[in-house]
């Protein structure tokens, strides 16, 4: 076998050019259009699939580089936590309650079906919980987190099962959120209920993506003047501060004994920031203002969602797709109901649990990604069908708050209850 190391910078000119292939083939193939698949996703299974042809065909493994992966998807959850306004949050509260209820409810289940199929097949319950809420819900992180109980206790190999079922789970969380959606949307929705609610809601949230589904929005962001740029520079600059103030609040989480995504702290601190920064008057021309106006959200939006494109096209490109094949059919059964459950849980209770409307169809997409993938896949799947149809601010509130806040919490303290009746 030969191992062809690509560095970060390599890397990230791959994931780019999985990003810009896939925006074309969303724009050209009507399939991919119709069924909402996020533009990181159809390029970025290209070359995953190029990928698994040189290891199958030619013994060569390519291994890529995470660091700058890394940094955008820090970069992307830390404008997530400058959307972060408490004011617009209240108007989402039974949304996220009914939310947290869907969540413990999800993963509940993703830990008992597993466990009832490994008893009816005759196999290692503990391959139940690998293939269960630990690499669904909990993605590659969890997985590698609770690979070495898993192999204290008896399961051989946990590690590459766990990983192998997360990366299953993030192609399926990827690809089943924007159709079902979709398919929701279209059959269960009425003309006067896609219609876009009359809310106080901050524009900036709406990001690029949505706006440019209009002409309108295009024409807004089309500029070349130097205030442009000014307003760009400025925005990056108090996201790298934020980010960079964000590795000490992660450190200070750290010693609590919890385990938070690398990203928590910096999404911690950049809200904190954008509710506190109004309360700080600062002198512009003569003029005493309130420095909530230093922060530029439209320009942090459109940042964001670069960053979060640039981050699922690089996670896309890395995966190993091979590891799916050595699966055995036990495992290859529960990752399949794994999904069958996943679609009848957003379709007969979230979707009517949520409200039977748009904001809780687009809750579906958001609850699918994390649910089989991780949380940057629900913010790519809720985009692609807000860029299909209309911008929706409570759903791009309520699923970074579920999945960054709670669901690790959440997720880890049910996984050790299964565990501790499997001792």
């Amino acid at each position: 076998m030969t191992s062809v190391q690509l560095d970060m910078i390599q890397t990230a000119g791959i994931g780019a050019l999985a990003l810009l292939i896939g925006m074309v083939l969303t724009r050209k193939v009507a399939f991919l259009q119709k069924a909402c698949v996020p533009s990181p996703v159809s390029g970025g299974l290209i070359f995953s699939m190029l990928s698994l042809a040189l290891y199958g065909w030619f013994n060569v493994e390519l291994a890529f580089d995470d660091t700058l992966q890394k940094i955008f998807m820090v970069a992307f959850f830390t404008c997530v936590g400058f959307q972060c306004d408490l004011k617009v949050l209240k108007q989402g509260g039974k949304p996220l309650v009914v939310m947290l209820v869907l969540l413990v409810m999800m993963i509940t289940l993703q830990n008992l079906m597993p466990l009832g199929i490994t008893r009816l097949m005759g196999v290692d319950p503990l391959l139940g919980i690998a293939a269960g809420s630990v690499s669904m819900t909990g993605g590659h992180g969890t997985a590698g987190g609770f690979a070495g109980i898993l192999e204290e206790m008896g399961l051989h190999g946990a590690g590459t099962i766990g990983m192998a079922a997360a990366t299953f789970g993030l192609i399926a969380g990827s690809m089943v959120g924007g159709p079902l959606a979709n398919h929701i949307i279209r059959t269960k929705l009425t003309h006067e209920q896609m219609q876009p609610q009359d809310v106080a809601i901050d524009p900036a949230m709406a990001g690029i993506e949505s706006d440019e589904a209009s002409p309108t929005g295009r024409a807004q962001r089309v500029s070349t003047n130097e205030l442009e740029f000014q307003q760009y520079a400025k925005a990056s600059y108090w996201i790298l501060m934020v980010m960079g103030g964000g590795t000490l609040v992660s450190w200070l989480l750290a010693r609590s004994g919890v385990t938070f995504p690398p990203y928590f702290g910096a999404l911690i601190l950049a809200a904190i920031v954008r509710n506190t920064i109004g309360f700080v008057p600062y002198k512009e021309n003569g003029t005493w203002m309130k420095a909530d106006k230093l922060l530029d959200m439209e320009r942090i939006t459109s940042v964001g969602n670069i960053c979060l494109s640039m981050f699922l096209g690089m996670a896309m490109i890395s995966l190993r797709l091979w590891e799916l094949q050595s699966l055995a059919l036990p495992l290859v059964v529960i990752l399949v109901a794994q999904v069958v459950l996943m679609v009848m849980i957003v379709y007969f209770v979230a979707f009517p649990m949520l409200g039977r409307n748009y904001d809780a169809a687009v809750l579906c997409a958001g609850l699918s990604g994390f649910g089989l993938g991780a949380t940057p896949n629900a913010m790519a799947n809720m985009s692609a069908v807000c860029y299909k149809y209309h911008y929706t601010a409570t759903p791009f509130l309520i699923v970074p708050i579920i999945g960054s806040m709670f669901t690790d919490i959440i997720n880890t303290g049910i996984i050790s209850f299964f565990l501790s009746f499997l001792k």
